[in-house]
């Protein structure tokens, strides 16, 4: 089933039929569904932004995240509370509304106010043309991070990385935290990932990182997202072990690194590249390469 249709079914009818009647180009070219109480339905397409003629209820919203997380509150108690769900397929879904806070930290969001449905995509050849940065002279893959605001295709780059890497007889395993690199589904990524790719689903980036070092021998490791303290710990387990590290960090210049939680291993030199991508020709585009 195509990424469309898995999204189309856990719709409410009010809104499925109204998305279900349009061109395939139109199709292939959503990223997000943005729902919001009280307006139209909003499709984005990089910079691009369609509406669609539907006011969107309190009660569409509810439907929609009881059919997507499949009434299972308790299974996704902890990402609720964090303000997004990953679903089947690795697709993220942000929410909104009122947060219920208990020892200053959010426990619930109540009273959903507004979803944006982010799809996640296999675009197999967007990494090519970063190809020579992420293996040395000796074959090796090279640690690299991957910097860019939100929605510039991040994930789908590492989703590729791992398929390029992995198809040149290089171990890679990835530690998807929030399911969203490979989107497992009984036991099985939901996309191409290569035919020696080893998924970690599920566990912290920290933990998750030593216990692919100890149990998997990778050459490379792959997550997203980088920057707690004991996520850096870990980073530095790798340099130790002679294993890469291939990550993403939200940011938008080399000088908003620097106040990062992450500009210490930027500032020692742990990665050999660092890559900045934009969306200004769609998610994914290459916008500098910087040598570490």
């Amino acid at each position: 089933m195509d990424t469309f249709r898995e999204i189309l079914i856990r719709l409410p009818s009010s809104i499925r039929q109204k998305l279900e009647v349009l061109p395939n180009s139109v199709v292939a070219e959503i990223e997000e569904i943005r729902l919001r109480c009280g307006q139209n339905v909003r499709l984005q397409s990089g910079s691009l932004e369609r509406i669609i003629s539907h006011i969107v209820t309190a009660d569409d919203l509810v439907k929609t995240l009881n059919s997507l997380i499949k009434y299972s509150y308790y299974a996704y108690e902890e990402d609720l509370a964090k303000g997004f769900i990953t679903i089947e397929g690795g697709h993220r879904v942000g929410i909104c509304g009122k947060a219920v806070v208990k020892s200053g930290q959010t426990s619930l969001i109540k009273e959903i106010s507004s979803m944006n449905i982010r799809f996640a995509k296999e675009i197999k050849g967007c990494s090519d043309k970063i190809a020579s940065y992420l293996v040395g002279g000796d074959g090796k893959p090279l640690s690299t991070l991957i910097v860019s605001p939100p929605g510039c295709g991040k994930t789908t780059m590492l989703r590729d990385i791992a398929h390029s890497l992995s198809s040149r007889k290089i171990k890679v395993a990835i530690c998807d935290e929030r399911s969203e690199i490979a989107g497992m589904y009984n036991s099985q990524p939901s996309f191409d990932l290569g035919p020696r790719t080893d998924v970690l689903d599920g566990a912290a980036k920290a933990q998750g990182i030593q216990m692919l070092i100890r149990a998997m021998s990778p050459h490379v490791i792959i997550t997203d997202e980088i920057g707690k303290t004991e996520d850096l710990e870990a980073a530095g387990q790798c340099l130790s072990s002679g294993v890469a590290l291939i990550t993403s960090i939200h940011g938008s210049s080399q000088e908003s690194l620097k106040k990062s939680e992450i500009a210490p291993l930027i500032n020692g030199g742990f990665f050999r590249n660092i890559i900045f991508l934009s969306n200004s020709k769609g998610p994914g585009t290459v916008a500098e390469v910087v040598n570490g």
